[in-house]
Order: structure tokens, then C-alpha cells, then sequence
């Protein structure tokens, strides 16, 4: 599926295990154009087209929203899909690891700043949930030398409710939907926030454990040095 032939690779002939996983070799031939990245950039070539359709006519047609509804949904579906391709199936590579994260947020990120311009939702919500995913991000990337702060049930939650709240305030709905949808969308704030704090937590305990475990090897590598220059001079004498 992915990945240089067997030839090229020294003849390794590595192939998909029953069940999922591949070999080592197969880890190491990953290619930039695997089936993962190749979704992540469809989800990247979908920002432009997302934002295009819900202006379009002034952004207040029902079904031009409700074609970039389908393109927020594919996104989110890619969204789903692509991670879970690449630790499955080792298809893990250095453009994913930066470009899946972009995509996401940019994607979420343009459906808000969008549906705030347009007045459907209050420019608040949008600073809001864009202040927390930026502030995640930079907070992972303080931390990321100590440890990697791992997704968490409650963050994968945010990530469904806002997903949803979003994608019904892209559809032009009325009546109990409309109200239903405000619920939805107050629900994904408040995880939202409660996600964000409890990453911080997460953030400065690892870095707080890691500082300290660079200071005790940093200690003990002293120790080591002083005890082998003492025994060398003893040598000597």
C-alpha cells in the first residue's frame, strides 16, 4: 500500500500482518504518499473549498451550506480515519506528524472564524475554543523534550462535541434543531475549557518530573566523574 518495493528496501519482501500490524522493515519504508497523509491532504484541500461553499451567495443559502456541511464532514471523517491508519499500519512519517495537527485546526479554526463572521456564533465561542487549541499545541510543544502529553477521553469528547456543534451551525437549521444545536455547542465549550486546564496539569507535571530527572542525571553523572578521576589519580600514584 505504501512504502518502496521490496528490492529497493535490500529485499526485505516485508508485508502486512494479518491483523494490522507491519514488520519493522515496512516501518522504515513508509513514504511520504501513503493512504494517512494522503488524507490528511485531502482534509488540507478541503479547508479552501469548506470556506468557499459556505460563503458563497452571501452565506446565507441553505444549500450551498448544506454542500460545505458535506465537505466539514469528509474532513472530520479524514480526521478520524488518518491517525488511526498510520499507528496501525506504521505509516508514520515526519510530514503527518506536523501536517495532521495543522489540518485539523485549520479546518475547525475556519468553520469558527467563518460561522462567527457570517453571525451565527458569537465571536466569544470562537476565541475561546481557538485560544484553548493554540495554547495546547505550544503547551505540547514546552513539554515535548520531557514527555508527550497523551490524548485523553475527555479531549477526544471535546473533539466529537465540537465537531458536531459545529457541523449543525454549518447547516442552516430552524425551529428545535436551532436550539438543540446551542446546547450542543455549550456543551463542547465547557469540555473544551475543563480539557484545556486539565491539560496544563498534565503539562506541568511532566515537565516538573522531567526537570528532575535531567537534574538527578546531571548529579549522578557528576558523582561518576568525581569517583573516576579520584580512582584515576590513585592509579597514577
Amino acid at each position: 500500500m505504501t512504502g518502496a518495493p521490496a528490492s529497493a528496501a535490500g529485499g526485505s519482501g516485508a508485508k502486512p500482518v494479518r491483523g494490522g500490524k507491519l514488520g519493522t522493515a515496512a516501518v522504515n519504508q513508509a513514504s511520504l504518499w501513503n493512504i494517512a497523509n494522503l488524507l490528511t491532504m485531502l482534509r488540507l484541500v478541503l479547508v479552501p473549498g469548506f470556506v468557499l461553499l459556505l460563503l458563497h451567495n452571501g452565506g446565507y443559502d441553505p444549500v450551498w451550506r448544506s454542500f460545505a456541511w458535506a465537505a466539514f464532514a469528509i474532513a472530520m471523517i479524514t480526521d478520524l480515519f488518518d491517525g488511526h491508519l498510520a499507528r496501525t499500519y506504521n505509516l508514520v512519517t515526519d510530514f503527518g506528524k506536523i501536517a495532521d495537527p495543522i489540518a485539523d485546526k485549520a479546518i475547525m479554526g475556519a468553520a469558527l472564524v467563518c460561522l462567527s463572521y457570517l453571525g451565527d456564533l458569537p465571536w466569544w465561542v470562537t476565541g475561546v475554543i481557538l485560544f484553548r487549541e493554540l495554547g495546547i499545541t505550544l503547551m505540547r510543544f514546552w513539554v515535548i523534550r520531557h514527555a508527550v502529553i497523551p490524548a485523553s477521553r475527555g479531549g477526544k469528547m471535546k473533539t466529537l462535541a465540537q465537531g458536531t456543534a459545529v457541523g449543525m451551525y454549518v447547516l442552516a437549521l430552524t425551529g428545535p434543531l436551532a436550539t438543540l444545536r446551542f446546547w450542543v455547542m455549550a456543551v463542547a465549550v465547557v469540555l473544551t475549557v475543563v480539557t484545556g486546564l486539565d491539560y496544563v496539569r498534565q503539562a506541568v507535571v511532566l515537565r516538573r518530573k522531567g526537570l528532575a530527572a535531567e537534574r538527578a542525571a546531571a548529579a549522578a553523572g557528576q558523582v561518576q566523574e568525581a569517583t573516576g578521576s579520584r580512582d584515576s589519580a590513585e592509579a597514577e600514584r
